[in-house]
């Protein structure tokens, strides 16, 4: 035990200042009072929200297609022949007025059969006046010969003549009957014979008009097939041409966008044919415009509704709606304004008639499950499930879930969390963005 002391005494000395001060310290904190606790105050999110407006909504879409013409004209060969002269514009986009001379066949063997058929008309008229003439006569020659007959019967009843004299007398007369009947049924084949005759010198006609092949309207050329010296059979096409009066566009519209555009109709359309023709506008009450966009150039059509395509796209839910465009090649300039030609591709902005009185939202505030972040009016955020009538640009037209003056949150909250603090602040300038994309300005994606 010495030992050990003698070994450790010097660290056995520490101890008692450690356990002092030990002691002093665990009194100091027993005796200090706690610490005051500061509450935490909730922090209020800023946002910016606009009032739910109630505004007249003019319902667009976008569809998207190819021109082609309004008519197309494929001149085919009604005569067979020798091309004799072709129109010497007659070539790949010329441009030729309704009624031009393109192509002219041989027509020698054409006039020649009329005159055939005319010379035959000629010799009827004259044997008809022959045998007219002739029946004149033997009308006259067939009361000579009954009064002969009448004769012979009384000389033959006074025994001053012999049967065989009356039976020569009648059998003459009925030999005269037999001619005057022949010559009348030759007089009565004649109307039919004319015509006859009549209708072959009018398809020698229409064979000899048809050896010159003019254009039925203003064409543009898309093709010609024949060159001059060329034999042509009938039936083969001579040159392909588009009408430019008009030309057709099938735009593809998704049919979630194009209904909303179709005001309700108040009866039954009854009978399909209400859909056709003239009717359909005055049904449909759509308003088109056609954009052809080049660079940083847009050149626009006025156009009409005039059919809708018979079937929807199984792939896209796409329906074509077809908008013609009257006088397509009005008002184009070189350089500066083209006109509206096949194949372009051009895209159809569909205007429907305004629908009053409609809830209206930025597009960009609706979130995920079709729900919308409203500020309360506690100032707390109440996530909020509405059902959509229809999107179009910048906008969303509400069906249910929100009355007008709700304020919308148009500001993304990170996390969004319901019932917590907002401080909301009005934002007039989206306010007013959102009244022009309903009406006149606005625009469909």
């Amino acid at each position: 035990m010495k030992a050990f002391l003698q070994r450790h005494w010097r660290k056995a000395l520490i101890l008692p200042p450690i356990l002092v001060a030990a002691g002093i310290f665990v009194m100091a904190v027993q005796g200090r009072e706690p610490p005051v606790r500061a509450e935490t105050g909730e922090t209020a999110t800023p946002v910016r929200v606009i009032a739910v407006p109630r505004l007249d909504v003019i319902p667009r879409a976008l569809g998207y297609g190819e021109v082609e013409p309004g008519r197309v004209w494929q001149a085919v060969a009604e005569v067979s022949g020798r091309v004799e002269w072709v129109h010497p514009e007659l070539e790949t986009g010329a441009v030729l007025a309704e009624g031009s001379d393109l192509i002219r066949f041989e027509a020698a063997d054409y006039d020649l059969a009329l005159a055939q058929i005319e010379a035959q008309l000629a010799e009827l008229d004259a044997r008809a006046e022959t045998t007219r003439e002739s029946l004149a006569i033997e009308d006259r020659n067939l009361e000579v010969l009954a009064r002969d007959l009448a004769r012979k019967q009384d000389l033959r009843r006074t025994g001053a003549a012999s049967q065989t004299t009356v039976d020569t007398a009648e059998r003459a007369l009925l030999a005269g009957r037999q001619q005057v009947q022949g010559l009348k049924n030759t007089l009565a084949l004649i109307p039919s014979q004319r015509n006859a005759l009549e209708a072959q010198a009018e398809t020698a006609r229409l064979d000899q008009a048809r050896t010159t092949v003019r254009a039925p309207f203003d064409i543009r050329v898309r093709a010609v097939e024949v060159e001059r010296g060329q034999y042509a059979q009938r039936g083969q096409t001579l040159a392909t041409a588009d009408g430019i009066d008009s030309a057709d566009v099938t735009a593809q519209v998704p049919l979630e966008r194009l209904f909303p555009l179709i005001p309700e109709a108040e009866a039954p359309i009854g009978d399909a044919r209400n859909l056709s023709g003239a009717r359909l506008p005055g049904l449909l009450q759509l308003t088109p415009e056609v954009r052809l966009t080049a660079g940083e150039r847009t050149v626009t059509w006025d156009g009409r509704v005039t059919r809708i395509a018979e079937t929807v796209d199984p792939k896209t839910r796409t329906i074509g709606v077809i908008v013609t465009v009257d006088d397509p090649y009005a008002g184009a300039r070189p350089g500066a304004r083209p006109p509206l030609t096949r194949g372009m591709f051009v895209e159809v902005a569909l205007k429907g008639p305004a629908r009053e009185d409609r809830l209206v939202i930025p597009r960009n505030a609706l979130h995920a499950g079709r729900t919308v972040h409203v500020a309360d009016a506690d100032d707390r955020l109440d996530i909020r499930k509405v059902a959509i009538a229809w999107e179009q640009g910048d906008i969303a037209v509400i069906e249910s879930g929100l009355e007008a003056g709700d304020r919308v949150v148009v500001t993304d909250i990170v996390p969004a969390v319901q019932g917590m603090l907002l401080a909301p602040s009005p934002d007039d300038g989206v306010a007013t963005r959102l009244a022009a994309a309903a009406g006149s300005e606005g625009a469909a994606r």
